[in-house]
C-alpha cells in the first residue's frame, strides 16, 4: 500500500535574504514563493531580518492589518516584527524581525546552544553573531505564532536556510516538537573555505575531515552550527547532487533530499515585449561599450558576459579573462567581441567622463583612460580582475577583435552608467559564460536560457551536472548550453574549451543561432518550479512524518 504524502497546513521558512537581496538564495526563495503561495494562500510565512526598521524597503510592503491582534500580543512579549507582504511574484506574507535587542543574551544563548547540541560559537567573528541573533529571534517569531494561532492538530513545517539559520532550526527542534524542521545548506561553510583558498576540493574530497580543516580554515563556528543542524533537523537537504557529496564527506551526514532550484519564468517578458527589450538591451550595452572604448562597434558584435558574486577563483572568474586572452589571437574568430564581467567590486563612483560621453550622445573615436572599467573602484591596484588585464597587457586596443568591460556593480537599474537592471541586460547578450570552479547548484546560467541565451557552464556547477543528465550527454553549445568538463587541474583545458565555443558560435549562421537560442529556451522549462516543487513536497512529508512520530 502507497502512504499517502503528508502535506503541511502551515510554513514557516527563514532566511537571511527574504526581503534582502544579497545572493543566490533571494533568487531561490522569491522564484519559488509563487508556487508555494499558489499552493497554500498565505500559509507559507517567510521570516527576514529587518534592515529597514523605519525606512521603506524596495522588497517589502508593511501591512498593519495582517495578524494584528498577534502582533500586538508579539509587542507585548517583547518582539518587535513587521509584517507585510515580499514585492515578488505571489506576494507571499513576510515577517522581519529586529534582532538587535538579543545582543544581550549572546553569551546565554551560546551556552545553551553548546550545552544542548555542542555547537562551539567560541570561535565566532564576522557575521556569525549577526546571523545567529537573526536566527534565534526568527525561532521566538514562529514560537509567539505558533503558540497564538495554531496546535498540535495542524501540521506544521520550519525550514531553514544556510548555517545562518541554524540557530534557529534548533531552537524549534528543542522547543517544539510537534513541528517537522528542515535545513537546506546551499554551500557547505567549508567545502567554500576549501575551494576559495586554493586548495583542491574534489579530488581529496574523500580525505578532507571537516572539522580539521574549519580549524585549519578559521570557520569552526560555522562549521559547527551547520554541522550539528543538518545532525539533528528532521530533515536535511541541498541543492544539487555535487554539494550533496560534499555534505557526507564534510559534515559527516548524508542529505535526505535533493532540492534543486528551479526558476519561475514570470520574470520573462512576452514574445512581442521579448524582441523590443532585447534590442533596447544590445543598444544600451553597445552605446556603453562604445562611449568607454572611442568606437562604433555595430549590432553585429557578438555580446558575451559573465556574471555572480566576485570569487575570483571560484565562479571562474579568472579562467574567463584567460579565455577571453587567447580568444585575442583566434584566427577562428569571425565577429568582434565585447565581454563584460558583470560583477560586485569593491565600488566608489560611475566615471563622470563615461557618464560625460554617454548624455553628450556624441560618437567618440579616442577611448578614455582606462578603458576596461566603467565605475572607479576603491582598491584599483589590488583589484583581481582589473590585474589580470595588465598582466596580459589587455588594455582594448583598437585592433583587437576582443574588447574585455569590467561592470563592478549590483545591475539594480541605479549604477549610474548603465541603468537597467539585471534582468533587463541579460537578454541582450548572445552567450553568457559561468565557468565555475565552485557552484552548488548555478542561477545564472539557469537565468541565462530562460532569457533564451545560450550559455557555457562546467559540471562543477549543479546545474551543469542537471543539464548533462537531461541531455544525457555533455552539453554542446547546439543543445544551448555547453557544459565543459572541469578538474581540480585543468583551468587550461578549460579556458580553451570557453575560447573555442566562442569562436564557433562566431561563425555560426543566423539559422544556427536561433536553433541554439531555441535549445536553450526548451531546456529551461524542465527547470520551472512547477517541474521541481515535488522534491519540496518530499521533504514536508519526510519531516511531518518524524514530527508526528514525536507526538
Amino acid at each position: 500500500m502507497v502512504k499517502k504524502t503528508l502535506k503541511p497546513d502551515f510554513i514557516f521558512e527563514s532566511s537571511w535574504e527574504v526581503c534582502n537581496k544579497v545572493g543566490g538564495i533571494y533568487t531561490v526563495l522569491s522564484t519559488r514563493a509563487k508556487t508555494l503561495q499558489d499552493e497554500m494562500k498565505d500559509r507559507i510565512l517567510f521570516i527576514g531580518p529587518d534592515f529597514w526598521k523605519d525606512n521603506e524597503s524596495p522588497y517589502f510592503k508593511e501591512d498593519s492589518t495582517l495578524f494584528a491582534k498577534w502582533q500586538w500580543e508579539a509587542k507585548e512579549q517583547g518582539l518587535k516584527v513587521r509584517v507585510g507582504r515580499w514585492t515578488i511574484p505571489g506576494e507571499p506574507i513576510a515577517i522581519l524581525v529586529d534582532f538587535t535587542p538579543y545582543y544581550d543574551r549572546k553569551n546565554e544563548i551560546y551556552t545553551w546552544l553548546w550545552e544542548k547540541y555542542g555547537v562551539d560559537s567560541l570561535h565566532a567573528y564576522g557575521d556569525y553573531d549577526e546571523a545567529s541573533m537573526f536566527s534565534y529571534a526568527a525561532a521566538l517569531v514562529v514560537e509567539s505564532y505558533y503558540n497564538y494561532y495554531l496546535d498540535s492538530r495542524k501540521k506544521v513545517i520550519y525550514h531553514a536556510n544556510e548555517w545562518m539559520c541554524g540557530l534557529g532550526a534548533l531552537y524549534i527542534n528543542h522547543k517544539m516538537p510537534q513541528i517537522g524542521t528542515i535545513f537546506t545548506t546551499h554551500a557547505t561553510s567549508i567545502g567554500r573555505s576549501i575551494a576559495g583558498n586554493q586548495k583542491p576540493l574534489y579530488d581529496y574530497l574523500f580525505a578532507y575531515h571537516g572539522d580539521q580543516m574549519a580549524e585549519e580554515l578559521n570557520v569552526q563556528s560555522k562549521h559547527s552550527i551547520e554541522k550539528q543542524t543538518a545532525m539533528y533537523v528532521d530533515c536535511f537537504t541541498t541543492v544539487s547532487d555535487i554539494t550533496a557529496n560534499e555534505c557526507k564527506e564534510l559534515l559527516d551526514k548524508p542529505v535526505e533530499v535533493v532540492l534543486p532550484n528551479g526558476f519561475d519564468n514570470s520574470f520573462v517578458p512576452n514574445t512581442t515585449n521579448f524582441t523590443r527589450k532585447r534590442r533596447i538591451a544590445r543598444q544600451r550595452l553597445l552605446e556603453v561599450a562604445n562611449a568607454l572604448l572611442g568606437e562604433q562597434l555595430g549590432d553585429d558584435t557578438l555580446i558575451v558576459s559573465t556574471s555572480g558574486r566576485y570569487e575570483f577563483r571560484n565562479k571562474g572568474i579568472d579562467v574567463f579573462v584567460e579565455a577571453m586572452n587567447r580568444l585575442l589571437r583566434d584566427t577562428n574568430l569571425k565577429k568582434k567581441v565585447v565581454a563584460f564581467i558583470e560583477v560586485p567590486g569593491w565600488v566608489g563612483e560611475p566615471r563622470k567622463d563615461l557618464q560625460e560621453r554617454l548624455k553628450s550622445g556624441k560618437t567618440f573615436d579616442t577611448p578614455l583612460e582606462v578603458p576596461q572599467v566603467t565605475h572607479w573602484l576603491h582598491n584599483m591596484s589590488h583589484d583581481n580582475v582589473l590585474s589580470m588585464l595588465k598582466y596580459y597587457d589587455m588594455h582594448n586596443r583598437e585592433d583587437d577583435m576582443v574588447k574585455v568591460i569590467f561592470l563592478p556593480c549590483y545591475l539594480d537599474g541605479k549604477d549610474g552608467i548603465v541603468d537597467m537592471t539585471y534582468y533587463d541586460i541579460v537578454l541582450g547578450n548572445d552567450l553568457c559564460v559561468y565557468p565555475s570552479y565552485y557552484e552548488p547548484w548555478g542561477y545564472t546560467p539557469l537565468e541565462a536560457i530562460a532569457f533564451k541565451v545560450p550559455c557555457i557552464t562546467t559540471d562543477l556547477a549543479g546545474f551543469g551536472l542537471w543539464a548533462n543528465k537531461v541531455f544525457g550527454h555533455n552539453g554542446e553549445i547546439e543543445d544551448g548550453v555547453k557544459v565543459i568538463h572541469r578538474t581540480d587541474y585543468n583551468y587550461s583545458e578549460v579556458a580553451d574549451a570557453i575560447k573555442d565555443t566562442v569562436a564557433k558560435f562566431s561563425s555560426m549562421t543566423q539559422r544556427q543561432v536561433n536553433a541554439c537560442r531555441k535549445a536553450a529556451d526548451t531546456l529551461s522549462k524542465k527547470a520551472l518550479w512547477s517541474e521541481f516543487i515535488e522534491y519540496y513536497h518530499k521533504a514536508y512529508d519526510i519531516a511531518l512524518r518524524k514530527a508526528e512520530a514525536r507526538k
